[in-house]
């Protein structure tokens, strides 16, 4: 194996998402209405869930602040868009959390709608990212989001949380699960990604991945 080879090679983008992650970051607003829904310069991500997934954790670990977004035991907790400006090319949107949430049903009607209206609203939407429970892969809850992705045509990629509560072995079946699961949606991106917000196990690799991203896509 030579030093070019691509097993060896270092990521290129790697140093660029730690120091994008680095710099400043700050809460925009959070809207409960498509009409309440900032402008916003440069490449905007997504983070999508079922609740209680770690969402907000995982802003808080990649930025490494600890209550730049807030974090509840209490599922469902987060009831709007919340956008979140990581320097001067990245918007961060933390999406209301899917499936069981502690709120009435026509406020959980609500999110549905305010999610589907975004998706399809939003030319700067680089790429949402779908967090799933390693614990569990992807549930019945999870497929209207996946499904909705795919006929809005909007690129998502998975991204497991909570793997230091898995064994090695646990993990890349998990991985090779969910792998299986996305190969026959259009609008999946085929890496999987492995986080935990407490060991900070993948952030690296998930602020590369962000960081490609944004050199990759023109900025609104």
């Amino acid at each position: 194996m030579t030093a070019d080879s691509p097993d060896t090679a270092p990521d290129p983008h790697k140093e660029e998402g730690r120091l994008m992650f680095a710099g400043e970051c700050s809460f925009i607003k959070g809207a409960v209405h498509l009409d309440g829904v900032p402008a916003t310069a440069g490449v905007e991500i997504a983070f999508a869930g079922r609740s209680n997934v770690g969402k907000s954790s995982l802003v808080n670990a990649l930025t490494g602040r600890k209550t730049l977004a807030k974090v509840s035991n209490t599922p469902g907790r987060t009831q709007e868009l919340n956008f979140f400006q990581i320097g001067p090319k990245l918007t961060l949107v933390d999406m209301p959390g899917y499936g069981f949430a502690a709120a009435p049903e026509a406020k959980v009607n609500a999110w549905t709608r305010l999610i589907r209206r975004y998706l399809r609203s939003r030319p700067q939407l680089g790429r949402v990212y779908v967090l799933i429970d390693s614990r569990h892969g992807i549930k019945n809850t999870d497929e209207p989001i996946l499904d909705l992705l795919d006929a809005s045509a909007v690129s998502y990629q998975v991204v497991l949380t909570k793997v230091d509560q898995l064994k090695a072995a646990e993990l890349e079946a998990r991985k090779d699960e969910v792998r299986t699961a996305l190969s026959r949606r259009p609008a999946a991106y085929p890496e999987i990604l492995a986080t935990s917000s407490r060991e900070g196990e993948g952030l690296a690799e998930l602020k590369s991945a962000i960081a490609r991203l944004v050199s990759e896509l023109p900025s609104a």
